[in-house]
């Protein structure tokens, strides 16, 4: 654990750097040849020393304070604690000899976000590489190698790399000829880009239920949804749970109706063992920050027709075709990825599956720990032919017993971040002339449902923290109210 913290003086500042990436702590320690202690440096201090002029390839050595705190084995407990600052939490402990075997940390102040990107794989050197090699727009290798290799995994042939998740889904409206006087039939209950993006198309959504098991779009709503004008069907694979595939892409054969498939949140996930986006014409991703991958932001978009992907190619291009630079014969869009964010793209597509188990053993340990908690639900994970995903680990709250709002502000007050469900779109002001039935599943999942911590950068005792906290917040909120 503790070579995670050292770093040789004669290395740079980028061997440092990605020290402080590994360990996560903001702080790596300088040792010498013999392994002794010669100083400290925190992240901080890298990004002041890249301000003041100096570069990644400079070496540590001529930089290194002279003055700088550390613990000697056997010093009292209450003396050391009194070194920890707010800016340094963490320092390293050595012996007689000087010599660093192992460190001390506090916070005061301890505070578990929902989620954070982990980027402690090939990221930073990725990243570095395309800096260095000046492509740090919309060209370069990494962009090629995203394009190929991520609709790879998701068994498609084709990927258009773009600046976002909802670019993706209105770069995928626009390429199928969707537009005024069109209807697409959108899930009530998803983020608002879904819809978003249809009337950025110029169409007219369509919102409809959802299923009561799955909390992803109900066919047989779509069916009775369905008009002379509908075009296309938006199935969003909700919080990691793949749609009825199957039942949606029979109804869209038989309608001839396009579907695009809304993959933010469920990178992975399959049904019959086909993986999401790869059913229909279009699937579209999302790279954001709190995404199973990330680019920071970035989307994309991927196809088994090879003529959706060149018109799509064209019109994320500004219109501009291929074959002629500068001329334009559509009206297009500006929807391009960088290779640097792409650089992040392959490095984070490296281990995906390593970073789906490690959210799978966390959703599996609420699971285990909160398995007799009676009024909590977990998302079902069970579902005939679908295996989902973990992207938050959600569970719903039996508001019979303890209101959901009180939870999420009491763990907050906790130092446990915590965030509700999405509200439906037929609730909200703007979009509610766009629906035409009623919508009570989705109303009744939203109000009670809850996506608890699932961040990667977390340790297990965090997370048996956040387990036990959840637990006796509710034990204590029921007594207070005098439920049963």
């Amino acid at each position: 654990m503790i070579e995670k913290f050292l770093c040789n003086k004669e290395k740079t500042l980028l061997d440092a750097l990605d020290k402080i990436n590994k360990n996560g702590k903001g702080i790596v320690f300088i040792i010498n040849d013999d392994k002794k202690l010669c100083g400290i440096l925190t992240d901080g201090d890298v990004r002041r020393l890249l301000l003041s002029g100096y570069n990644l390839q400079q070496q540590i050595a001529p930089l290194l304070k002279q003055d700088f705190k550390f613990v000697r084995v056997g010093e009292k407990y209450d003396k050391a604690i009194k070194k920890i600052s707010d800016e340094i939490h963490t320092l390293p402990i050595v012996n007689d000899e000087d010599e660093v075997i192992d460190y001390i940390e506090y916070r005061s102040d301890v505070h578990l976000p929902i989620v954070s990107p982990h980027l402690k794989g090939n990221e930073l050197k990725y990243l570095i590489d395309a800096f260095l090699s000046s492509w740090i727009s919309s060209r370069g290798r990494y962009i090629e190698e995203f394009e190929e290799k991520f609709p790879d995994y998701c068994g498609c042939k084709y990927g258009i790399a773009v600046s976002n998740g909802t670019a993706a889904l209105h770069l995928a409206l626009r390429v199928l000829g969707i537009g005024e006087g069109d209807e697409v039939i959108v899930p009530d209950l998803t983020f608002a880009a879904t819809i978003n993006a249809v009337l950025h198309s110029g169409a007219t959504p369509v919102v409809v239920d959802i299923e009561n098991d799955s909390w992803c779009i109900d066919p047989e709503k779509i069916e009775k949804a369905i008009t002379p004008r509908t075009k296309a069907i938006i199935s969003v694979h909700l919080y990691g749970q793949p749609c009825d595939m199957e039942a949606i892409m029979r109804i869209a054969g038989r309608r001839n109706l396009f579907v695009i498939e809304d993959c933010a949140e469920a990178h992975g996930a399959t049904f019959d063992g086909k993986k999401v986006g790869s059913f229909g014409d279009i699937g579209c991703f999302s790279f954001f920050g709190n995404k199973i991958i990330t680019t920071g932001e970035g989307g994309m978009c991927i196809t088994n027709n090879e003529e959706l992907k060149k018109r799509m190619a064209i019109l994320r291009d500004h219109g501009m075709t291929p074959e002629r630079k500068y001329w334009h014969e559509v009206v297009g869009y500006n929807f391009r990825m960088t290779n640097l964010q792409a650089s992040i793209g392959m490095a984070q597509l490296e281990r995906i599956e390593e970073l789906l188990r490690t959210r799978q053993a966390i959703e599996d340990l609420y699971r285990e720990k909160l398995k007799d908690v009676d009024w909590l639900s977990p998302q079902p994970s069970n579902l005939a032919r679908r295996k989902k995903v973990t992207w938050y680990t959600c569970y719903l709250v039996d508001e019979r017993k303890i209101a959901r709002d009180d939870l999420i502000k009491e763990l907050k007050r906790l130092g446990i971040e915590t965030r509700p469900f999405f509200y439906p779109l037929s609730e909200m002001g703007i979009y509610k002339k766009f629906v035409r039935a009623s919508c009570p599943v989705a109303h009744k999942i939203s109000k009670s449902g809850i996506n608890f911590p699932t961040n990667l950068n977390l340790s297990m005792e965090d997370y048996q923290r956040v387990v036990s906290t959840i637990a006796s917040v509710g034990e204590n909120y029921k007594g207070q109210q005098n439920y049963a």
